[in-house]
């Protein structure tokens, strides 16, 4: 982890965001910034002093854009601008992603080319470090002209205004503001539209995702590797000559996950002959490389579009390297939302082949003698009946939340912006996705750690073994029905903190040296 992050040297990476969004890591503003601020603030203040207009430096904004603003009120439109927009509503959002939010607009400040001042992009900077976390709402942003209400909320904190939270403690900004020795900002011209146009939070929210979906993919993978292991199926179908005959690169990735994961298993030797009898298994067995693949291919795209849009730089106007400041549609969210939308999409799939396991896990009629819902007395007990009921449930959800919000529009401004793109809208839905995926895929392993237990006669292999380990060490093995919700959510928690696909990781590569 590193000690800081410098702003302005160079484009962030997706792991410097996670990094300063979500470990709170510092930062600081590289001097070649703070040089190219200054310089392009020299511009806007040519622009102010001409009694032409100049679209966010003596206009008003929207559909006011043609209403010339005296020197004297300008400072007034800045501040009446963010206390109007930071018109969210709703639960607040959670720190990382507005961590993430704030990190991303101060590294739009930082590339000159949006005409603040230096002062602006080092307030931002030492709010970060402070632990300043604004309060920002669920509703209130249309993804375009960018997330203007989720960012307002920052720039009304950075002025003083609004509240905070401080390690978790609501506070006023003011005082917030005050105890980490940070003077509230007050806005000259062009400063307030330079703070709320941009695509930065629905941007934080994919790069947050990606970096989440990382881990659950390869947690899938071994997930479908415990149900293959137990429920006696074969790996041979993923055989890298089979893989090559269609060279879809995720579901390579997926399908050597799989080999490696099954490799030593004495389970899966155990019928491997021709005496076996089954010509094939089931597709939610057979066919998990090609759907978790294709999840791996999604993220890839989405992945490029990040990087895209994490190099870019977005403001209306924005001032250019040749002096002008060009109004400009860079704001609009479309090619992100669209992406976040995709995610959606296949994190609803992937849970849904999941759910699929763990259901013929609990059917005698297909999981090839393990007991009914692998209870421990047929008929008194219920065993994971209700486990696959919840996986069930959540599933349900994730296809409601696989329909696109990138689709609708709802024009605003007096029709001034009549196409937006609710990107804001298709980050906040995958991340509940996200959150259902990981759900869904601790119960498949709970069931999957089950059924190996029970498989009394055969030996797991050494990587599904390990995880099954790791799995007893928050969730009993067999037994009379319990209390079964304190179980799923602590190997929830073992899936979503990475510590299954490390497992996993770690055994396979200790194999492999071995």
């Amino acid at each position: 982890m590193p000690h800081h992050i410098r702003i302005g040297a160079e484009v962030l990476t997706p792991a410097d965001v996670v990094a300063v969004a979500r470990d709170g890591v510092q930062v600081e503003l590289a001097e070649e910034a703070l040089d190219r601020i200054t310089e392009t603030r020299g511009v806007i203040d040519g622009l102010a002093a001409d009694p032409h207009p100049h679209y966010g430096v003596s206009t008003g904004f929207g559909a006011l854009a043609t209403t010339f603003i005296a020197p004297e009120r300008r400072r007034q439109l800045q501040a009446s601008l963010i206390r109007s927009h930071a018109a969210g509503t709703g639960a607040e959002v959670e720190t990382e992603v507005v961590r993430a939010l704030h990190l991303l607009r101060l590294q739009t400040l930082a590339s000159g080319r949006t005409g603040v001042r230096p002062i602006v992009a080092e307030t931002y900077a030492a709010m970060l470090n402070a632990g300043i976390t604004p309060t920002v709402r669920e509703y209130g942003s249309l993804g375009c002209s960018g997330d203007l209400a989720p960012l307002a909320h920052i720039a009304l904190a950075a002025m003083g205004e609004g509240e905070v939270r401080v390690d978790g403690a609501l506070v006023l900004a003011s005082d917030a503001l005050a105890a980490a020795g940070i003077d509230p900002l007050v806005l000259e011209e062009k400063e307030g539209l330079a703070l709320i146009n941009g695509t930065d939070g629905m941007l934080g929210m994919l790069l947050l995702a990606l970096h989440d979906l990382e881990t659950l993919l390869t947690t899938a993978d071994l997930a479908a590797a415990m149900s293959i292991e137990s429920q006696l199926g074969t790996d041979a179908v993923f055989a890298a000559d089979l893989m090559a005959l269609r060279p879809q690169t995720g579901q390579a990735v997926s399908a050597a996950n799989l080999r490696a994961f099954l490799a030593d298993s004495p389970m899966v030797a155990s019928h491997a002959g021709p005496e076996d009898g089954r010509v094939q298994d089931a597709y939610s067995l057979r066919c998990a490389p090609q759907v978790h693949g294709a999840a791996r291919d999604t993220m890839a795209h989405a992945a490029t579009i990040a990087a895209r849009e994490l190099a870019s730089v977005i403001d209306n106007p924005a001032v250019m390297i040749d002096g002008r400041i060009q109004s400009n549609g860079n704001f609009h969210g479309a090619p992100v939302a669209a992406v976040l939308d995709f995610l959606a999409i296949s994190v609803a799939d992937v849970a849904s082949v999941s759910e699929r396991r763990t259901d013929r896990a609990l059917d005698p009629a297909r999981s090839h003698g393990l007991p009914p819902f692998l209870a421990h007395e047929v008929g008194v007990d219920s065993g994971l009946m209700i486990a696959q009921y919840a996986a069930a449930g959540i599933v349900s959800e994730l296809k409601r939340l696989a329909v696109p919000a990138s689709v609708d529009s709802i024009p605003s401004s007096a029709m001034q912006e009549d196409h937006v793109s609710m990107g804001w809208s298709a980050a906040r839905k995958l991340r509940r996705a996200i959150d259902g995926l990981a759900r869904v895929l601790a119960i498949e392993v709970l069931t999957g750690a089950r059924a190996l237990d029970l498989r009394v006669s055969l030996e797991a292999g050494s990587v599904t073994g390990a995880v099954r380990d790791l799995v007893r060490t928050v969730a009993e093995g067999p037994g009379p029905d319990r209390f079964l919700s304190p179980e799923m959510e602590a190997v929830a928690e073992l899936v979503r903190s990475g510590a299954v696909a490390r497992t996993a990781v770690d055994a396979r590569t200790a194999k492999e040296n071995s």
